[in-house]
């Protein structure tokens, strides 16, 4: 156990690579992560572990030979068996009430604090993060968890006093759970966004099945461990690993099933949603990622535009939804803004993300790296420059793994196909514009709508861009990141059009409220008693 590791507030906009106790720290979890890995795992259905026929591994893409573990493949019968069970949990954790349910949730928060750099270390082995970046994703299931409870204490569990029409009636507002929720998690916030939208979903009074990404079923894993270790009640966190095209698309089909979140591609997302609701409305709340752009403006500090596009762009190799794929940039800047983007590109160590001199570590799998190839070699065939990077990494230890080298593309058309698909890997556009008029057309045409940022110190362009740009998450003259970066109670983190689908955010003060639906009550004569 790393009992001796400091707590240390770790976000992904104060990360620090100086703090020599966070090294010492990190480095001694990595020791004790590294005993930890190849083991099996099991579900969790009604509170009881289970395992199954088969097996799938869940190996490193630091290494191809490293199995860092092992996972049942679950079956539609177990989804179907881990629905019934949140079923019968469910009115038991309703009925025991919001203030004992943030206890728990509360305490498994303080679990998760507690073991950053344990839970840290095995992420950066799963998924391939530095460690700054994967003690900055525990952290923030920690702070997801304190957050949406600190909503549901803050409105005293959504019951508001209403008017009346007379002195004999008493009415009120109350917000109440919906039932069994599916959560189908990503790999690229492992612990986050399995941990943030379970929680939201439990706080409220829901239960709920999560499906973790099989590329990172781990620190889902990890979680569902924290949660149960805080008390919660068998059957009301139910674990199912296994493929999308079975266990996904029993949850999507399921009928017991009564909301669902998803946080992936929008061509899975826009299936699922249209699947979802296909017989009859249920909430379902999606994040699709992004094509996100920043505006660079001759009035920009360009040293302060190249290092935050620098770090969205190549933070965990651009496999973030908020990632900054597409720059554009006034012409008569453009030039040094290039140059000073690639100095920094280029002084990018990339390596196995454990060890502390490599800020850059792998995509997830070979299906990444072959996009990465794939859109290395258009670009060139179009008629593009790389102006840094375009190569993948095969000598000595990193040819086990998957290492593309941070990658900026100029002279392609703002039209080309490069500056409007989602491809999640360390790859950026930057195209010159004459104005910012022309930027914002640019930035705005496209079905996304997740992140953006702008690079500007004239007020007026500041302004045009916050009262035009269309995204949910947005920055202005970010050094620490042009468009990532967001943290629970600071950014709401939520996309408009084709990157979400409730207009209400994840990490802010209105999501907790999409796990619950409104009840009128009405109650004559006496006062209603308690919600």
């Amino acid at each position: 156990m790393t009992a001796a590791a400091p707590r240390m507030k770790i976000s992904y906009a104060t990360l620090s690579a100086d703090d020599e106790q966070l090294q010492a720290a990190f480095d001694a979890a990595v020791g004790e992560a590294r005993a930890e890995l190849g083991r099996d795992y099991p579900m969790f259905i009604g509170g009881i572990e289970r395992t199954g026929d088969a097996w799938f591994e869940d190996r490193s893409p630091i290494d191809r030979e490293l199995l860092v573990a092992r996972f049942p493949v679950g079956t539609r019968q177990d989804v179907r068996d881990a629905i019934a069970a949140a079923r019968a949990a469910f009115p038991a954790w309703r009925d025991l009430g919001w203030r004992r349910r943030l206890e728990i949730i509360r305490s498994a928060a303080e679990l998760i604090s507690e073991r950053q750099f344990r839970y840290g270390a095995l992420m950066s082995f799963e998924v391939g993060k530095n460690r700054l970046e994967a003690l900055g994703d525990v952290e923030e299931t920690a702070d997801l968890l304190r957050y949406y409870a600190d909503q549901m204490e803050a409105h005293d569990g959504f019951v508001l006093p209403m008017g009346s029409l007379s002195e004999a009636e008493h009415t009120r507002s109350v917000l109440k759970p919906h039932g069994v929720w599916g959560v189908i998690s990503p790999f690229n916030f492992p612990m986050a966004l399995s941990g943030g939208p379970a929680a939201g979903a439990l706080i409220a009074g829901n239960t709920v099945v999560l499906k973790p990404s099989s590329d990172a079923p781990l620190l889902g894993w990890k979680f569902v461990e924290a949660m149960r270790e805080a008390g919660i009640p068998d059957g009301v966190l139910n674990f199912v690993t296994g493929p999308g095209d079975t266990v996904g698309a029993e949850l999507e089909e399921n009928p017991g099933i009564d909301g669902m979140v998803f946080t992936g591609s929008y061509e899975v997302g826009m299936r699922l949603y249209r699947g979802f609701t296909r017989d009859y409305p249920r909430p379902i709340i999606t994040e699709m990622g992004g094509k996100n752009p920043a505006i660079i403006t001759a009035s920009a500090d360009l040293d302060e535009a190249a290092e935050g596009v620098m770090r969205s762009a190549f933070g965990f190799d651009g496999q973030k939804c908020s990632a900054n794929s597409r720059v554009y940039v006034e012409r008569s800047v453009a030039p040094e803004f290039v140059r000073l983007l690639v100095e920094r590109a280029e002084r990018i160590v990339v390596g196995d993300p454990t060890r502390r001199e490599n800020w850059m570590g792998p995509v997830i799998n070979e299906r990444s790296l072959a996009k990465f190839r794939d859109a290395v070699a258009e670009a060139k065939q179009d008629g593009g420059t790389i102006a840094t990077g375009g190569r993948v990494l095969t000598d000595g230890d990193r040819g086990r793994g998957y290492f593309p080298t941070p990658t900026v593309v100029t002279g392609l058309p703002t039209s080309h196909r490069l500056f409007r698909d989602e491809l999640f890997v360390p790859f950026l556009v930057v195209g010159e514009v004459e104005s910012l008029d022309e930027a914002l057309r640019l930035a705005n045409d496209t079905e996304y709508g997740l992140t953006a940022g702008i690079f500007s110190h004239d007020r007026s362009e500041i302004t045009t861009f916050l009262n035009s740009i269309q995204a949910g998450v947005v920055y202005v003259n970010r050094r620490s990141g042009a468009t990532t970066g967001a943290w629970p109670g600071i950014q709401s983190f939520g996309g408009w059009k084709g990157s979400g689908s409730s207009g209400k955010s994840g990490l802010g003060p209105y999501y907790v409220q999409q796990f619950l639906r409104e009840q009128s009550q009405t109650v004559m004569g006496e006062e209603p008693p308690p919600a």
